[in-house]
């Protein structure tokens, strides 16, 4: 929110008006020559290579300077590493007028300044891969001081900024002094290339799906809605994208995939967003267990892609992706965790075992439901290693084809990570009877209170009365897989923009730093 500038900001705009004073313009033309990265410049010259390094172009925001007088030392930071410079004034001017110099460079800049320099580069006596300046240019005057981060000699950082309602709100801030964040976010990137490669090699077609929709289908959550002024109808922000993928398995293809930007209108917290991304999948002629083999090979060949090592370590907690995973029935788990075994058990016999766990229900919940409960408070912290939890009650799974050799069961599975649902997946029903009459079913809960009840899809139905295949289909919560693969135990931290509260009026001043 702005509010009254701090005295750094007035500084800042009576040095801008300096520089429209001199001519000089401090958001130029937006085309500039760049021959090398910090990166690839400290990596590459080795001390003996100088003449291919003779004649360097560089951008990047100033992050420090040290005034020596007649010359200057200063870092600047691209998108790939930080580089020292060496500025001497008669190198930028060597000429009688010194104003770029004893001026501009020395009064008018500022940290967080974005230049352009071109010169060459050299090792210092104190061993510095550095650039020698001979001519730099402003690409973009810095309005807002950046937080104050120290880095001494060794490269340790001193005074991280780690206020996290300025890190998730100011993230764009948060990028440019925490070099770190910048790596967990390549390196989500990576993470979601090798499952892209992992799924094209392996014959699948990335497919896009609506994400407005006329009916919120594919789960059990609470949708954000919305009007279409041209239509005069309701629209639901997708909560997932399985309906949609299940009717190209019914139009022909055998396996399709989305990254899917998905919406719930509930709650925050550490491992919930309101809009989040999920990768699903579905393929024809295959089953559940197949589903469990595919997704061992999927996790541990993305985590060796991420990080070069199936092992991750969070919170000082090794988890290991390496397949094979451990296998465990929900009423197994519950029964393991609690002593009681709850595979019979009807709705008030299970409200009981709730009461007696104290374990939070409502009155508009239902068999599924208070299962459902059941495991997450009672059981599911306890599976930190990779865990398939399998074979839930029809109750809980309205989308999901009946298990082949076991009564109420259906042939469903979800994957626990560090004591959290990384995946769901299912042998998908496409008994389009059946299936009606689950929806059915969701309606009754919808009727009881329940608002996170699935909605009728009537057109979905109608797709599968052309007859959809036998198909396996999953759903993996990304935003979560990438917590793991970088260390993380917060999904605002694998976030860009989180979602926040609407921001206070006063506004937070910030220090420049003056290294």
């Amino acid at each position: 929110m702005q509010g009254t500038l701090s005295e750094q900001e007035v500084i800042r705009r009576e040095k801008l008006a300096e520089l429209h004073k001199l001519g000089i313009d401090p958001y130029p033309a937006p085309l500039y020559h760049i021959t090398h990265t910090a990166k690839e410049i400290k990596s590459k010259y080795n001390g003996e290579n100088g003449d291919d390094f003779k004649e360097v172009s560089i951008a990047g925001r100033i992050m420090s300077v040290r005034d020596m007088g007649k010359a200057n030392f200063a870092v600047i930071q691209d998108s790939t590493d930080k580089l020292q410079l060496y500025i001497r004034r008669d190198d930028i001017c060597p000429d009688e007028d010194k104003t770029m110099y004893n001026t501009v460079w020395k009064k008018l800049l500022d940290i967080g300044d974005i230049i352009g320099v071109k010169g060459y580069i050299f090792t210092t006596k104190t061993g510095e891969t550095s650039l020698r300046v001979e001519e730099f240019t402003l690409l973009s005057k810095s309005l807002r001081p950046l937080p104050i981060v120290k880095v001494d000699e060794q490269g340790n950082v001193h005074d991280a900024v780690t206020d996290l309602e300025f890190k998730y709100r100011q993230r764009y801030a948060d990028l440019i002094v925490n070099p770190d964040v910048r790596e967990t976010f390549k390196k989500i990137t990576k993470m979601k290339n090798a499952i892209r490669k992992f799924l094209n090699d392996r014959g699948a077609l990335e497919v896009d799906t609506p994400v407005l929709q006329s009916i919120p289908g594919g789960a059990a959550a609470r949708p954000f809605t919305t009007h279409h002024n041209a239509l005069d109808m309701p629209l639901y922000l997708r909560i997932a994208n399985e309906l949609y993928l299940k009717r190209l398995i019914v139009g022909g293809f055998d396996w399709v995939y989305e990254f899917s930007r998905n919406f719930r209108n509930e709650g925050m917290d550490r491992t919930h967003n309101p809009e989040f991304t999920v990768l699903e999948f579905y393929t024809a002629y295959k089953d559940y267990y197949w589903m469990m083999d595919i997704t061992e090979q999927l996790l541990q060949e993305t985590a060796i892609a991420t990080n070069a090592d199936s092992k991750v370590n969070v919170n000082g907690v090794e988890i290991n992706f390496q397949a094979p995973y451990k296998r465990i029935s929900i009423y197994e788990a519950i029964e393991e965790h609690t002593g009681v075994d709850v595979s019979t058990m009807d709705e008030d016999q299970l409200r009981e075992v709730c009461k007696k766990f104290n374990v939070e229900i409502d009155k508009t919940m239902g068999r599924g439901k208070l299962i459902d409960e059941l495991f997450g408070e009672m059981c599911e912290h306890h599976y930190v290693q990779p865990t398939f939890i399998t074979d839930y009650p029809i109750e809980m799974s309205p989308l999901t084809k009946k298990h082949r050799s076991k009564d109420g069961l259906v042939e469903r599975f979800e994957l626990i990570v560090n004591g959290k649902e990384i995946a769901n997946a299912y042998s998908e029903l496409n008994d389009p009877i059946d299936q009606k009459e689950r929806f059915e079913d969701q309606l009754q809960l919808m009727e009881r209170g329940d608002n996170e009840a699935m909605y009728i899809d009537h057109d979905f139905l109608r797709a599968l009365e052309y007859g959809m295949p036998p198909t396996s289909g999953i759903g993996f919560g990304i935003d979560r897989l990438a917590m793991l693969l970088t260390g993380h135990s917060s999904i605002q931290d694998v976030l860009l923009f989180p979602q926040m509260r609407p921001e206070k009026s006063t506004k937070t001043e910030t220090k420049e730093s003056e290294e």
